[in-house]
């Protein structure tokens, strides 16, 4: 009996040291694949600000909330599951359904460029699918209905990514660092949107602090710094998450086409990207990126301009006719 009851704990032991193992692997695992998702993180958190703009300081926060629990669905209710069966049972349907993204991603920051130069113009496409004159609490409900869509690409592009990274992995394993990724990277994301979007704030407090000697002094001007100068820091990443849509959409799009054989500007941009690191070794690395970067801009834009007025004339109106056979809609 005690010698069975020995064998029994030396299997228990083995068996939470291989769950250990199997743990201390899939944080490995979530670790390299987060890295590998980086840039599309970074894109993420410059283009979620701009959604909040335009609404008072204490609906701030609670809008951040909004889009970051939606996040969290998209990430863990529809694409962790969705990644995982595509993987499975239809690999091949990944990558275009990713550029259809990304093409979504290219007409949103299309649209805005269109906004900035031409805004009656913008206005009155606006208008032709549906999405101006709206209420103060419509206009909250779209702003992060909008916020939560464009999220659920990014998303999608880093669940990709992620499970990329790790191919040999059991179900389970996957499933797992999928998770353990998207939590992280919505925790990350939208913490560091919030301290933006709060940042005058606390500079307001700080700027009325009454402290007395020269660290009081230096608060109060810090905080004048930050009033002063967050929104041009809000314009500055507004206009970055605008770059960001077009360059990552492009890009996703670029790259889904070297796979299907349409590899010629892919394969333009990145060897003006390996020709400016050669030319500047020092910050090679970088030059490299960003030439690839504002070659796939470039060509996000133009994709995204050639869909404005496909949604105009195409899209919208085949969508409000079939909105006349969807229930609720007939009536109206």
């Amino acid at each position: 009996m005690s010698i069975g009851l020995i064998a029994l704990l030396d299997d228990v032991a083995a068996f939470a040291k291989a769950a250990a193992a199997s743990l201390d692997d899939v944080a490995a695992q979530a670790a390299k694949a987060g890295s590998k998702a980086a840039g599309v993180v970074i894109d993420d958190a410059a283009v979620t600000p701009r959604y909040v703009t335009g609404f008072s300081a204490s609906r701030e926060l609670p809008i951040i909330g909004k889009i970051a629990l939606g996040s969290l669905k998209n990430k863990l209710l529809f694409l962790l599951p969705a990644a995982l069966a595509l993987s499975f049972l239809l690999p091949q349907a990944i990558t275009p359904l990713l550029m259809f993204g990304g093409l979504y991603l290219c007409y949103e920051g299309a649209e805005k460029i269109y906004e900035f130069f031409f805004p009656h113009a913008a206005h009155a496409h606006e208008a032709e699918i549906g999405s101006v004159d709206l209420d103060a609490k419509s206009f909250e409900d779209e702003k992060v209905a909008g916020a939560i869509r464009t999220d659920f690409i990014l998303s999608a592009e880093i669940m990709a990514i992620t499970l990329g990274s790790v191919p040999e992995a059991g179900l389970g394993s996957q499933a797992l660092v999928l998770a353990i990724v998207g939590i992280a990277i919505t925790i990350g994301v939208y913490g560091v949107v919030a301290a933006i979007v709060k940042a005058d704030d606390v500079g307001l407090w700080l700027a009325r602090r009454s402290s007395p000697g020269p660290l009081g002094a230096l608060l109060r001007g810090f905080g004048r710094g930050l009033v002063q100068g967050m929104p041009y820091l809000l314009k500055g990443i507004g206009v970055l998450g605008t770059a960001a849509m077009v360059w990552v959409g492009g890009g996703i799009i670029l790259h889904g086409l070297e796979g299907y054989g349409f590899g010629a500007l892919s394969h333009l941009i990145h060897d003006a990207g390996v020709a400016a690191a050669d030319a500047l070794p020092a910050v090679g690395a970088g030059v490299a990126w960003l030439v690839q970067a504002i070659g796939s801009g470039i060509a996000g834009v133009v994709i995204g301009a050639a869909a404005i007025p496909v949604a105009s004339y195409v899209v919208a109106p085949l969508w409000r006719r079939l909105a006349l056979y969807l229930p609720g809609k007939r009536a109206a």
